[in-house]
């Protein structure tokens, strides 16, 4: 039996943190519907998102985005696949390459942006601009908070100590962030 009992700002934070999973799926869900009739998918659309304004490498677009470099190494893997993405040598990396839109790939993401921006106008309609702003930064505010809790440091000490110990020493990896 559980001996400790949450503050009032705990479980303040932990209400949130289950209205944000599920808004997660929620998020996902229509992300999909909305990518369908393209033959896309959410995570299909956060990759080539992640490459809208500049290339990256996959372990970057993880970073950004919160997910794990083999997550998004097969979802760039099925888009190069299907001509959206292409792969090109990078200067500061020898092993990772450097992912961009094709032609193809930037028309995608302009549809799926076109339809993101009607639903998300539509959707907006329902909510004061205000509280959406506000909102967006108390999560902020949360990310930042979760980022600098020992909890995060020790998942990064860990995930950093496992690929050091099971790829060659002649691999390196660059960290780059962007929010």
């Amino acid at each position: 039996m559980l001996s400790m009992t949450r503050t009032p700002a705990g479980a303040a934070f932990t209400a949130l943190i289950l209205e944000v999973f599920r808004l997660n799926g929620r998020l996902l869900h229509a992300g999909d519907a909305l990518t369908r009739p393209l033959r896309q998918s959410s995570s299909r659309w956060q990759v080539l998102g992640a490459l809208d304004e500049q290339t990256r490498t996959v372990a970057e677009i993880g970073r950004q985005m919160g997910l794990t470099r083999q997550s998004v190494q097969r979802t760039a893997d099925l888009l190069q696949a299907d001509g959206l993405l292409s792969y090109s040598d990078n200067p500061a990396h020898r092993r990772a390459k450097l992912a961009m839109l094709t032609p193809r790939g930037r028309a995608t993401l302009d549809a799926m942006s076109r339809r993101q921006i009607e639903w998300a106008n539509e959707l907006a309609a329902q909510v004061a601009e205000s509280d959406l702003r506000r909102a967006r930064r108390t999560l902020e505010q949360v990310r930042a908070a979760v980022d600098g809790s020992p909890a995060s440091r020790q998942r990064h000490k860990t995930s950093t100590r496992s690929r050091t110990v099971s790829r060659p020493t002649s691999i390196r990896t660059t960290r780059r962030s962007r929010a």
